[in-house]
């Protein structure tokens, strides 16, 4: 039985583009990814995103990477919740990424949000990724 981690492959995607310098990258939507890029573009990580329907009635995103001065703003994003070993943190243990220079991204019961949104709404949750 094969498991895929869909949020893992996005995670790829843009780690991937993001080396390679590409300008845009369309990948699938889905609810969750669409909240991780909200994140992302308020952080400043990325230019923007935006749902898009093409002739299918398949819903598709596209995300406008960000680049200053010819280097990526998303210098790395690694998953930490895997579904083999799914990691989840209390609103007080909530984990910061390198002292406070990048951040966490987290699903809670008031939705996806970043570590410091977390911990001022005090809530937890389980961890998605780190992102620097």
């Amino acid at each position: 039985m094969a498991v895929h981690d869909v949020i893992g492959d996005f995670l790829t995607t843009l780690r991937n583009a993001s080396k390679a310098q590409k300008e845009e990258v369309i990948v699938f939507h889905s609810k969750v990814k669409e909240g991780i890029l909200r994140i992302l573009k308020d952080e400043g990580y990325i230019a923007d995103y935006e749902v898009t329907d093409t002739d299918s009635k398949i819903k598709k995103l596209k995300i406008s990477m960000r680049y200053v001065d010819g280097t990526p703003s998303l210098t790395d994003i690694q998953r930490v919740s895997k579904p083999g070993r799914r990691t989840y943190s209390k609103s007080d243990e909530v984990p910061q990424v390198l002292g406070g220079i990048g951040f966490s991204i987290l699903t809670t019961p008031k939705g996806i949000l970043n570590d410091r949104e977390a911990r001022r709404e005090k809530v937890g949750g389980e961890v998605l990724c780190s992102v620097w």
